[in-house]
């Protein structure tokens, strides 16, 4: 059998993003657990929760907004905004500036599922992390994910 050419003599449990991707593989199925009950994806919960707060002054994010504050692609945004629409989570409108845009207003059964999910969802995550030192590891995070150098 052919030698693998790396740097991590002691195999994959040294390499980071491979590490990484197990973490975070791990950390989505606990998210997933977590907002199961509340029929919502993950994606769902991200788009539901950044609408609200992108929203909280009210002036609703139009979807280029929301997909910027998400992280998420425009596309896929739009796809999946239109399914929280259908649950009556959110409502689009069209953008009073932009003719060619939608803005996104979460329902007040959105607004109250939202506040459900962040509860299980950040409970989730203090349960996650709690072998670690938080705020060194969302500072390393921030670095890792260029927010921050």
């Amino acid at each position: 059998m052919a030698e693998l050419d790396t740097r991590f003599k002691g195999g994959p449990s040294e390499s980071p993003g491979l590490l990484l991707w197990r973490t975070t593989m791990r950390w989505q199925r606990v998210m997933t657990a977590a907002l199961a009950p509340l029929d919502l994806t993950h994606v769902q919960f991200v788009l539901l929760a950044s609408a609200m707060w992108l929203g909280r002054d009210g002036e609703p994010p139009n979807q280029v907004q929301l997909a910027a504050q998400a992280g998420t692609e425009v596309k896929m945004t739009s796809d999946v905004v239109a399914r929280l629409e259908a649950k009556g989570l959110i409502a689009r409108e069209a953008d009073p500036r932009d003719s060619r845009a939608k803005v996104i207003r979460v329902t007040p059964t959105g607004a109250a599922a939202a506040k459900r999910a962040i509860v299980a969802v950040e409970a989730a995550d203090a349960a996650f992390f709690e072998a670690v030192d938080e705020a060194r590891l969302v500072g390393l995070l921030q670095r890792l994910a260029g927010e921050i150098r």
